[in-house]
């Protein structure tokens, strides 16, 4: 009796004799089909890939003249044929037959990537004829027959792939087992991102609130975490397919990195960074367990990440901090002076990058560009069973100036600026939430002096800001991310000194708390619009 064939046996090496390539995006097309063409494979194309390759002067065979049946219906139909996705789908030694009877000769390598669905769906006003056009049908079939059968046949959907195979074809002659794994797993991780967008788009129509009847996440590993939450918990970091440049899932680790980061470090940079987002003006954040504790904005960055450290420097240890600007050498020498855990940023200058990098346990990350506070994008939370699923919150610009005064006492222009950086800020503190802010000691700087988050009582996020203020709480503002419910923590405000307040408004105690500002001085404004944070 012969013994089983081990599941580790590795796959006896195969030269590629025939290769099918059919590309929307060309990326790197010409220099692949070269080197496949100089080692002596018979290539098949299609479309506009046949004639570059042709153009290029590559020897190519179109698809028709392989299976011996036309393009037809304005190329709908091309690919879709048996002595295709026989050569893609034959067994060496089972299907050989088969295979010679309906004409067919094995394909070993297919190069395929998609019609640019989603890119046509980012398009503002594209027709719908347009967009169904632009669904792929060959293309998804040929790259599920080959990664189906990848124990034969390579299966390629990225170019980012190509420098890959090449190196092993070069090396080895074939393309390793381990590796037509991982690129049968990608296309399959691929196909289901590219169904899951045209599911979305046709499911959300019809839907009067546009929220689609299926929604499909497809997320790839970007990297594991030290661990989640808790040391005996494990996490790893998934990053979106199409992440925006500017966003998190493309950020680029650049320090020295003896450390991995955890579960908590990424939520906490995420928080910062959606936070420093917000300013126009050089702007620093210091976040400790997702909430600010000290925001600032200056002329000079430097000046910024001062004046936020020094707002809570107690908070500030073992912080992460994110800043809006390319951190020069100026600003790294302070931020060498405080032990951080991670800084976020566009850039870094070299000279910064050295001096921080020395710094073993600190993780460097650079955005690389740069994401406007009002971009959109959908925000997801994990609940028992699904999801709940929720537009980001892009307001908060301009909504302070445009609010109304409510009390007897107009606000001062000084008054009125330290308001809106304020208010900024609050939307990204947890609810409860109570910002004071003032200006700073040198001209152009706004500070946070005092911030409540996190508070089941309004009155008491009003108390731990203004003690945390102390002596500056007065002439100081508060931000509040919801109304007003009772005028406790307007007379709270009012006794630490406090000169004026921006809220929602709209309780139905609004007359109780406007009554208890007027008594005390504070001018009040209602911006009409509430940033809760939970």
């Amino acid at each position: 009796m012969t013994a089983p064939a081990c599941l580790d046996t590795p796959t006896l090496y195969m030269p590629i004799r025939r290769a099918l390539l059919s590309v929307s995006d060309k990326t790197g097309l010409i220099e692949l089909a070269r080197a496949l063409s100089s080692r002596g494979v018979e290539l098949l194309s299609t479309g506009g890939t046949f004639k570059a390759l042709s153009a290029a002067g590559i020897p190519v065979q179109t698809v028709e003249s392989y299976t011996g049946s036309p393009e037809v219906m304005d190329g709908r139909v091309k690919t879709l044929h048996p002595r295709i996705h026989g050569a893609l789908l034959s067994r060496t030694g089972t299907d050989d037959a088969d295979l010679e009877r309906i004409g067919g000769k094995p394909i070993d390598l297919v190069v395929v990537n998609l019609y640019p669905f989603e890119e046509t769906l980012a398009k503002p006003n594209v027709p719908f004829e347009e967009l169904i056009e632009n669904i792929d049908i060959g293309g998804p079939s040929m790259l599920r027959s080959a990664a189906k059968n990848h124990d034969r046949v390579t299966v390629v959907c990225d170019p980012a792939d190509y420098a890959v195979v090449l190196e092993e074809l070069k090396r080895d002659g074939d393309v390793g087992r381990l590796t037509k794994e991982r690129l049968a797993a990608k296309v399959f991780a691929h196909t289901a991102a590219y169904d899951a967008a045209i599911s979305g788009w046709l499911s959300a129509r019809g839907e009067a609130d546009g929220y689609p009847k299926f929604y499909s996440l497809v997320l790839e590993k970007a990297y594991p975490l030290r661990y989640g939450e808790n040391p005996h918990q494990s996490g790893a970091f998934y990053k979106e397919r199409k992440a925006q440049l500017g966003s998190l899932g493309r950020t680029e680790g650049v320090g020295s990195g003896s450390k991995e980061l955890s579960f908590n470090n990424l939520v906490d940079v995420e928080a910062a960074l959606d936070a420093v987002r917000e300013f126009e003006n050089p702007a620093a954040v210091v976040v400790k367990h997702t909430n600010p504790c000290g925001v600032a904005t200056a002329p000079t960055l430097a000046d910024a990440y001062r004046a936020a450290r020094d707002a809570d420097a107690m908070s500030a240890f073992g912080g992460i901090i994110a800043l809006n600007r390319e951190v020069d050498d100026a600003t790294a020498a302070i931020l060498a002076e405080t032990f951080l855990e991670a800084i976020i940023a566009p850039g870094f200058a070299d000279g910064a990058l050295e001096r921080l990098r020395a710094k073993q346990a600190l993780r460097l990350l650079s955005t690389g560009g740069w994401l406007g506070p009002s971009h959109a994008a959908r925000q997801f939370k994990r609940v028992g069973g699904g999801f709940v699923i929720q537009d980001r919150d892009a307001t908060g610009q301009g909504e302070v100036l445009k609010g109304r005064v409510v009390t007897d006492r107009q606000p001062t222009a000084a008054e009125l600026s330290s308001l809106d950086f304020a208010w900024m800020v609050c939307k990204h503190v947890k609810s409860n939430a109570i910002v004071l802010a003032a200006p700073g000691k040198s001209p152009g700087i706004y500070e946070t002096i005092g911030i409540g988050g996190g508070q089941t009582a309004r009155v008491t996020a009003v108390q731990v800001a203004c003690d945390k203020a102390g002596d500056r709480a007065k002439g100081s503002v508060l931000a509040s991310d919801a109304f007003f419910p009772f005028p406790d923590g307007v007379k709270a405000a009012a006794a630490a000194g406090v000169a004026a307040i921006a809220q929602p408004g709209g309780s139905k105690k609004d007359d109780d708390v406007i009554r208890a500002a007027n008594e005390a001085g504070i001018a009040m404004i209602f911006t009409g619009v509430r940033h809760f944070r939970h």
